[in-house]
C-alpha cells in the first residue's frame, strides 16, 4: 500500500532552508562570504601554501648565496690587509672624459644646453678677448671665484682654440665625492679633481702632462668660492704650474656671478655677468711661485680696477701702487658690504693723459 505524503502542519516550528536548491543558479550577491573572507579561505588551500613555501625557500637561497658572493672575506690572524683605495675623490681617472667621443659629448652640452642657459641667465658681456690674439699655444686662465656660475660662464666665454681642449682644476671635495658627480664633473666640464687642502703629486703631473699636450687649464687661484663678494688671497697653484710647464697665465676678472647664482642659493637667476681677458703674462727668471701668484693677482685686481674706471685710470694707479685690492677693506663686515655697493668710477671727467 503506498501512503499518502502529510501536509505539514501550520503550527510546526521547522524553517525553510535558506541554500537553494541544485535546481537553482546562485547569484554572487547571495554568497555568505565577503572578499576578505574569501581571500583567507583561498590563501589557506593547500597548492597556494605550497606555492608560497616554495618562493620563500627560494627567495631565502637566493639571499644566502648573493651575501656569500658580496661578503668580504675574512684575513686571517698575523695576514697584512691592504687598505682600500678608493676611486672617486682626487684618486678619480678622468683620462676617459679627454676622449674623442667625452670631447664630443661635451662639445654637444656645452653648444645646445650650457650656452643658451647662460645666455639666457647671465646675459655675459665679455671684453679683452682681443688681447689674447697673438697668443699661440696653451696657456692657463687664472680667474676670481665669486659663485657656481663662474665655471659654465668661462667655459662659454674662452675663445677658440682654447675652449675644445680646456680642462678645469675641479675641488676633489666638492665635484668629485662619489661615483655619480665623479663622471659627471669629468664629462660635462672637463674637471679634473684637486685638492685643497693639501698639495695632490697626481694633480699636479695630470697638469703638467695635459699642458705639454697643448691642453689650456682654467683655475681658480682663490681654491673656493668668496663668502662676502671679495676675493680672498690667490694660492701659488696656478703659478706653480705656469713655470714648471712654461705657459704664460691669462689673468681673468668674473664680475656679477654672484648675483646670477649667489652662493647658498639652490638655484640660479637671471643677472648679467662680465668676463674682463686680461694680456698674457710670464714669469720672471727672478719669480718664485709666491711672488708669480702675487703678480697674477694684481693683473686681476688691476683688470677690476679697468672696469670700474677706465683703462688710463687704471694703468696709472697700477705704476702708483694704489690699485684697489681684490680681498677689499681690512675692516668689519659692515663696512665692507657698503665698499662694494660703491658705483663704479666711470661716468666722471676722464683722465686722460697729457700729451
Amino acid at each position: 500500500m503506498w501512503s499518502v505524503a502529510t501536509p505539514p502542519s501550520p503550527t510546526s516550528t521547522t524553517r525553510p532552508s535558506s541554500w537553494p536548491t541544485c535546481t537553482e543558479t546562485i547569484p554572487m550577491s547571495r554568497i555568505p562570504l565577503n572578499r576578505n573572507q574569501t581571500t583567507a579561505v583561498l590563501k589557506r588551500l593547500p597548492i597556494n601554501r605550497v606555492v608560497a613555501n616554495t618562493v620563500g625557500r627560494s627567495t631565502a637561497s637566493v639571499g644566502r648565496i648573493a651575501r656569500t658572493l658580496l661578503t668580504e672575506p675574512t684575513v686571517p690572524a698575523g695576514v697584512h690587509k691592504e687598505a682600500r683605495v678608493s676611486t672617486v675623490g682626487a684618486n678619480y681617472d678622468t683620462a676617459w672624459a679627454r676622449t674623442y667621443p667625452a670631447r664630443f659629448a661635451r662639445l654637444i652640452i656645452r653648444t645646445t644646453v650650457m650656452k643658451p642657459i647662460v645666455d639666457a641667465l647671465a646675459h655675459p658681456i665679455i671684453d679683452g678677448a682681443d688681447r689674447l690674439a697673438d697668443v699661440d699655444g696653451p696657456v692657463i686662465f687664472a680667474a676670481n671665484h665669486r659663485s657656481h656660475a663662474d665655471t659654465p660662464l668661462m667655459m662659454t666665454a674662452v675663445p677658440e682654440p682654447w675652449r675644445d681642449r680646456l680642462f678645469i682644476g675641479a675641488a676633489a671635495d666638492y665635484w668629485f665625492t662619489n661615483r655619480l658627480s665623479s663622471p659627471f664633473s669629468a664629462l660635462v666640464i672637463g674637471a679634473i679633481p684637486v685638492e685643497r687642502k693639501k698639495v695632490s703629486r697626481t694633480a699636479i703631473d695630470t697638469s703638467l702632462e695635459l699642458l705639454a699636450d697643448g691642453w689650456s687649464m682654467l683655475i681658480f687661484p682663490e681654491g673656493a668660492r668668496s663668502s662676502d663678494g671679495w676675493a680672498r688671497e690667490f694660492t701659488s697653484g696656478a703659478a706653480f704650474l705656469s713655470i714648471k710647464a712654461g705657459v704664460p697665465v691669462v689673468p681673468v676678472y668674473l664680475l656679477g656671478t654672484d648675483e646670477v647664482w649667489p652662493k647658498g642659493n639652490r638655484l640660479p637667476r637671471r643677472a648679467r655677468a662680465t668676463v674682463v681677458f686680461g694680456s698674457p703674462i710670464e714669469p720672471t727668471a727672478e719669480d718664485d711661485n709666491r711672488s708669480f701668484a702675487l703678480r697674477i693677482q694684481q693683473a686681476v685686481a688691476m683688470l677690476a680696477d679697468e672696469h670700474s674706471s677706465d683703462w688710463w685710470q687704471a694703468r696709472r694707479r697700477a705704476a702708483e701702487g694704489t690699485t684697489p685690492s681684490l680681498q677689499g677693506p681690512p675692516a668689519d663686515s659692515w663696512r665692507r658690504a657698503w665698499a662694494r655697493s660703491a658705483p663704479d668710477r666711470r661716468g666722471g671727467r676722464r683722465a686722460w693723459p697729457k700729451v
